[in-house]
């Protein structure tokens, strides 16, 4: 049993912008520039011409660039707490020492300076690709944004299409997930970047390929919303809270200031950052523990493991997995390259057959 002492330990001295890199997109101006032409622009079309950028059975444009505004600002806030959470509780990180000593000329989660570049020119592509297929899905798919109602269900059948889409979500992001490990070319060529960051810290949530962000905005949050439909209220609380879980698994600590993995971890199978943290560290060779929301398919398929924690974060599965040995399922006929993706495409399939039946602008 490892002793909650194991993790205090002291961060390396490095100047303090390069703690909160993800405040200004790696700390890049012409990211950020970017970013406010794109958001300002589509505000402006929104404002002065709403007759003829809204789409019947979607929400009004202005309220969807008011959703980018929100949540580009909720990611710098929640990401600037889980940080300083970080460095202000040194007891609650999940790795030692010994394994976040780096060397010289990386940063602090690890990475090289011909790594970040790279990961700089994947940031700016992130932004300009999320945001045309956030404006495509708009245009394309009525309906997909949802328009405010008059009357909605009954707040438990709400609460279960959440907790049922959040799991949809999952299962299609986990597959995903899982092929890009097992495939030697989703791996080398799209994936391993993200997995550059050997002691992820929140900023590094979405320091990844900028095709590997946009694989997942399509298999995730727009299959999941086509088939297990969000209304407008929590359309708005489920990105809201994909958003807090996403940078809560990657800020290197892994207790109840983690506030959306706290509010789930007693759901069966619950996951805590400590079990995405343990997948970082391990590289090519980290074939487990994939599930973004949850843990439920990490057990069923066979991946889970548990990694290293505070006693604090440990889980009800973990306690049961600490009692018997950890097998993952490597040697699955699902970790063929090819074969790992037929999910995906299963889960594709349902969706693009829903949307040809039933137009989301008719619920």
């Amino acid at each position: 049993m490892v002793k909650d002492d194991d993790y205090v330990y002291q961060v390396p001295d490095v100047p303090w912008k390069n703690h909160f890199s993800n405040l200004l997109f790696s700390s890049d101006i012409l990211s950020t520039g970017l970013e406010l032409a794109l958001y300002g622009g589509l505000t402006l079309l929104a404002w002065l011409y709403p007759d003829e950028m809204n789409v019947t059975g979607s929400m009004p444009l202005l309220e969807l660039a008011t959703f980018m505004w929100i949540f580009s600002f909720q990611r710098r806030i929640y990401n600037a707490y889980l940080e300083s959470v970080f460095f202000a509780f040194p007891a609650y990180r999940t790795q030692p020492v010994k394994e976040h000593a780096l060397k010289s000329r990386k940063d602090l989660v690890g990475r090289e300076p011909e790594q970040l570049k790279t990961i700089i020119v994947h940031d700016r592509l992130t932004l300009t690709s999320q945001f045309a297929l956030d404006v495509a899905i708009y245009y394309l798919i009525p309906g997909y944004y949802p328009a405010k109602q008059s009357e909605y269900q009954p707040m438990y059948i709400r609460i279960l299409m959440l907790i049922l889409n959040h799991y949809v979500m999952s299962f299609g992001m986990y597959w995903t997930h899982r092929a890009l490990h097992v495939n030697p070319y989703g791996w080398r060529y799209i994936h391993s970047f993200h997995h550059w960051a050997k002691h992820p810290l929140s900023r590094t949530t979405y320091q990844d390929h900028w095709f590997d962000n946009f694989g997942n905005a399509i298999v995730g949050h727009m299959f999941a919303q086509i088939l297990v439909p969000l209304d407008n209220q929590f359309f708005w609380i489920s990105r809201s809270l994909r958003i807090c879980e996403s940078l809560e698994k990657h800020s290197g600590v892994s207790c109840s200031f983690n506030l959306v993995h706290a509010l789930q971890r007693y759901f069966p199978y619950a996951q805590m950052p400590h079990h995405h943290d343990w997948h970082h560290e391990g590289h090519k060779g980290c074939n487990y523990t994939f599930t973004s929301i949850g843990g439920l398919w990490d057990c069923v398929f066979g991946t889970r493991k548990t990694g290293r924690h505070p006693s604090l974060a440990q889980t009800k599965k973990d306690q049961e997995m600490a009692q018997g040995a950890q097998k993952t399922n490597m040697h699955s006929l699902m970790n063929h390259p090819w074969l790992s993706l037929t999910p995906v495409l299963m889960v594709a399939t349902m969706a693009i057959t829903k949307l040809n039946m039933r137009p989301l602008a008719a619920y």
